[in-house]
């Protein structure tokens, strides 16, 4: 069985790699990335906007010699009562060449400064988490991402992309309730 992640990036890769093997219904399966575009802007600003990401992602990795194709996607989304008004989360889609899949990870909220820099200037969380001194990784999304830097290493983009992920596998795992 293979499955393909639109994704080159080593944090999602893993984090598929990771949670499959705790599915039995996935056995073995052999897992490629591949750079997909996700159709939306660098840093999606709305839950619909990301989940479309992932959808994108999804179907544009896919290929007739996969049993599935994985699309994630993280974007901010708003929020009532936050400080910054929105948190980020992680989309996951699971196409199996008819049907999505959806699955969402925990959302965190940025510090306000960060999300004021990402709509003031248009920047992707990259940029301007280091502009700001968070970072001096251009790449965090490739890395810890803002939740490791935030969590102090207690969660990382890895693990927030597991759960996306192991949330949209409930209903390929539960096929009768879906």
């Amino acid at each position: 069985m293979k499955i393909i992640v639109g994704s080159k990036n080593p944090a999602k890769l893993e984090a598929v790699r990771e949670i499959i093997s705790h599915y039995p219904i996935l056995h073995g399966a052999e897992i490629d990335g591949v750079a997909a575009a996700s159709g939306v802007s660098e840093q999606p600003i709305t839950q619909e906007e990301t989940v479309l990401g992932a959808m994108n992602r999804a179907r544009a990795a896919w290929n007739e010699g996969a049993r599935y194709s994985i699309g994630l996607e993280s974007g901010l989304t708003p929020v009532p009562y936050t400080k910054s008004g929105y948190m980020d989360f992680t989309a996951c889609a699971i196409f199996d060449g008819e049907t999505i899949h959806l699955g969402f990870s925990a959302a965190f909220e940025y510090p306000a400064a960060l999300t004021k820099r990402i709509f003031e200037n248009g920047e992707d969380v990259n940029s301007a988490s280091k502009a700001l001194g968070f970072t001096s990784d251009p790449k965090i999304g490739y890395a810890e991402g803002m939740v490791g830097i935030l969590t102090k290493g207690r969660l990382n983009r890895k693990s927030q992309a597991k759960q996306a992920v192991t949330m949209a596998l409930i209903h390929l795992e539960n096929p009768e309730w879906y």
